[in-house]
């Protein structure tokens, strides 16, 4: 059978399923490597975080996991991943996005984040938890921008809390009721699209606004 992304992505219900019936306990470090790979290797940004912490949590109240213990892992994973990603970027930096040509360390997405960083400060950290892609990259900034860890670690951990506590009991509490669970699929494509528009909307007001100033200079 051929791998299909898509069809990972809107049937992640059904994959967890199997994963859960497959693999037992072991589903834990599965869960607790996809977060951690997520936030904390900059090479992967586009790994599902906001839909599997979701269908994560309809499938614990199925009886699948337990909740505590899945919330808890992931909240430790998202953390390590965060801190491992500082490391990576306080230590190394901009090296990695030296090459223009790079497609997986493209300048554009790390000038998004310096942006986003610039306009929020260290809050940024706890922010960029519900913004794709830019939740990868905020902590690599952070280190490239030398944030003190201790202040650094404090916004990972609200944002931590806050994203997988959110999503995961949001999930439990709501992923089985009978409408959302026949229309998971759509609800899968509603969390990506509505994670999504925030960076679309930066990016327009960016495009706007540069051509607003370079007409203003002409």
């Amino acid at each position: 059978m051929d791998f299909n992304p898509l069809d990972l992505i809107l049937h992640l219900d059904v994959y967890l399923d199997l994963l859960v019936t497959n693999y037992g306990p072991w589903i834990y470090a599965i869960l607790f490597l996809v977060i951690f790979c997520e936030t904390g290797l900059v090479v992967m940004p586009f790994l599902p975080g906001d839909s599997l912490l979701f269908i994560a949590g309809a499938v614990a109240a199925g009886g699948g996991m337990d909740p505590v213990l899945l919330g808890g892992l992931l909240m430790l994973a998202a953390i390590l991943g965060d801190s491992t990603n500082y490391v990576i970027g306080r230590t190394v930096g901009e090296r990695l996005f030296n090459n223009p040509n790079s497609k997986i360390f493209r300048r554009d997405y790390l000038q998004k984040t310096h942006d986003f960083y610039d306009k929020h400060g260290g809050k940024t950290v706890t922010l960029a938890r519900f913004l794709p892609i830019l939740r990868t990259f905020a902590p690599f900034v952070a280190g490239i921008a030398k944030m003190p860890y201790a202040r650094f670690f404090g916004f990972s951990v609200l944002g931590t809390i806050l994203w997988v506590g959110g999503l995961v009991t949001l999930g439990y509490f709501f992923g089985n009721v009978p409408f959302i669970k026949k229309n998971l699929s759509l609800l899968v494509v509603f969390i990506i699209l509505l994670s999504l528009v925030p960076m679309i909307i930066g990016v327009f007001r960016s495009r706007f606004g540069r051509s607003s100033s370079e007409a203003k200079s002409q």
